[in-house]
């Protein structure tokens, strides 16, 4: 049975909430994970996968860090892709097709069967905070559960309301409850600023009634490269079994439904009018907005292989249910289609990114932490690299321990959260490789040796596997400098290998050379990125700045130069300005 008073207590079991509540647990710390369902634990509401342009590279610094995702996918996933196999290594992505009844039963026996973690089903009401600390947490079931820290992980949930055409009702996924008392608390009780979002989600139908035969088979990747540095490789491949994904088209028929019935979709009749992601449209906002294509991809991807159930990636709709089912006929292969379950378009609460810190932690309330979707992004890997960095943060601030504050410099995940902390969002937050200007240091392949040291130390990497690496790391080292080191067996090596240590010696060397050039660039910017901003610095006595850029700083609090160059509507000068009131601060108080 559960107790009533834990050091760490998590809110939502999604990704976001299934990462957070992991690391502290194994970190040592009385964890308590409270979700609305257990039975819907790490459920993918949307896409039944995981990876992705730059998304994969996420997936594999939680891996490295420590986390479960990479793991899970390997052991649930049915098909697995390198994306970006014509470009170079640098912005290589794996993704996988995932078996959602798989991932979430794998997930939920992670949660179930760690040490020093406890699961609840109840609903989080309200926050409890004393004296500008959050201490814990209130259930509709009138219980009052304390913690030192609380972890708030709520993805669509928060005052969710779904759209299908006309037709409104509350919730935080298709048939599941919204959450509207923690909105106020966090909003009354905590004083942090809310707004709204909006994302869609497309048709489920009955794979029996699709004719294949009109579609272009999608094969995976054989073999197939996993996404945990702990999953064996030659032994999974030689068991993993994968499935096909298929490639069909829109037609002018489809966009003309479409175009006829524009006023019946929430997006477009005022009923959803919170902004949507830029980079995952509706089909509806792809026919307005690119009037001159006369088709749109779409991608014919099974949930599961103990179903039927087929997700159509690319027709995500706000559109009412008879349209849907016109739209479908429309498409070669699905004339005779049967829709299990009708797409529909969500709008939720989320709080805007600049009330928190690089650690995850907000502003206003020590403490309280935020992850995943409650922070303005959208997809399942940003949600787990923002769980974990909430859950390790929260657990090193217990243990009276230096934060972890991942840098752009050597993780996506250290882009994603200097984003949203600086930058702010005005749509849903998706990464890309694009975002990084270190791409060519931060690969998919090398996740492990840039951060498993550090998953190590905070005490996620066991001295077991952690010894392992380290045996993998010198032997790299040894080939690159040609020591004639005896070389050690794969036995030895496993997890990794000595074939695995031959393929990131040709990238090292492909790359080093550029490497060396970037490095260089770093080092200019360095003066500005590490040079910290004194915590209680007074922007007002600086009197060379503008109101509208004192605003900025004093919104986003910048922790040094770099990042308050990063703000939106900095200029170069008032970098030099505040450089400047900086060194007299510091000469004042000699």
């Amino acid at each position: 049975m559960y107790m009533n008073k834990y050091d760490v207590v998590v809110i939502g079991g999604g990704n976001a909430g299934c990462e957070a509540a992991l690391a502290p647990a194994r970190m040592g710390l009385k964890t308590l994970l409270i979700t609305q369902s257990v039975d819907l634990i790490a459920n993918m509401p949307c896409n039944p996968a995981i990876g992705g342009i730059a998304k994969g590279q996420i997936v594999r610094e939680v891996d490295a860090l420590g986390g479960e995702m990479g793991w899970i996918t390997d052991m649930a996933g049915i098909q697995f892709k390198m994306l970006n196999k014509s470009r170079g290594p640098a912005v290589w992505s794996p993704r996988a097709q995932c078996d959602k009844k798989l991932y979430s039963t794998f997930m939920q026996n992670s949660i179930i069967s760690q040490k020093n973690l406890d699961l609840l089903q109840a609903t989080a009401t309200q926050l409890i905070i004393e004296n500008g600390k959050v201490a814990g947490v209130k259930t509709n079931l009138d219980e009052t559960i304390y913690a030192q820290a609380v972890i708030v992980t709520t993805g669509t949930f928060l005052n969710g309301k779904i759209f299908v055409g006309k037709t409104v009702f509350n919730g935080g996924r298709f048939s599941e409850a919204s959450s509207t008392d923690l909105s106020e608390s966090l909003k009354k009780d905590c004083g942090l600023e809310i707004s709204r979002f909006t994302t869609c989600t497309p048709p489920r139908v009955n794979g029996s009634t699709v004719d294949y035969s009109k579609m272009t088979p999608q094969p995976g990747d054989n073999p197939p490269i996993p996404f945990s540095h702990f999953t064996n490789t030659k032994v999974w491949q030689q068991t993993k079994k994968q499935v096909p994904c298929f490639l069909v088209y829109s037609n002018e028929t489809t966009h003309k439904i479409i175009q006829d019935n524009i006023k019946e979709s929430s997006l477009y009749n005022g009923l959803a009018n919170a902004h949507g992601p830029r980079y995952c449209p509706s089909i509806e906002d792809k026919i307005v907005r690119f009037p001159q294509r006369t088709r749109h991809q779409l991608f014919l991807e099974p949930e599961s292989l103990s179903t039927q159930e087929i997700y159509i990636n690319g027709l995500f709709t706000g559109l009412g249910e008879k349209v849907q089912q016109e739209i479908l006929h429309s498409i070669e292969g699905l004339e005779n289609v049967k829709i299990i379950r009708y797409g529909y378009a969500i709008e939720y609460d989320y709080i805007p990114p600049t009330q928190t810190k690089h650690t995850l932690e907000t502003k206003n309330i020590e403490n309280l932490y935020l992850a995943g979707q409650i922070n303005g992004t959208t997809g399942y890997e940003e949600a787990a690299g923002q769980g974990i960095v909430a859950g390790i943060n929260a657990a090193l601030k217990i243990l009276q321990r230096d934060p972890l504050i991942l840098h752009r410099q050597e993780s996506y995940i250290g882009i994603l959260i200097d984003d949203l902390v600086t930058k702010n969002v005005d749509e849903p937050y998706r990464m890309f490789t694009s975002r990084a200007e270190y791409r060519l240091s931060i690969r998919n392949d090398n996740a492990d040796l840039r951060l498993m040291e550090l998953g190590h130390h905070i005490g996620l990497i066991s001295d077991a596997m952690y010894k392992k690496f380290t045996l993998y790391r010198q032997t790299l080292v040894d080939l690159y400098e040609g020591t004639g080191a005896p070389l050690p067996t794969d036995e030895e090596l496993s997890p990794w290998s000595i074939e695995k240590v031959n393929e990131e010696l040709e990238i090292t060397k492909k790359y080093e050379g550029y490497i060396h050039i970037q490095e260089q660039s770093a080092k200019k910017l360095a003066k500005y990125e590490n040079k910290q901003i004194p915590k209680d610095f007074d922007y007002d006595s600086i009197s060379t700045l503008s109101a509208e850029t004192k605003e900025k700083l004093k919104k986003v609090l910048p922790l040094t130069l770099g990042q308050a160059n990063r703000i939106p509507g900095i200029k170069p000068s008032d970098i030099l300005f505040l450089n400047i009131a900086i060194e007299k601060a510091k000469q004042l108080t000699k």
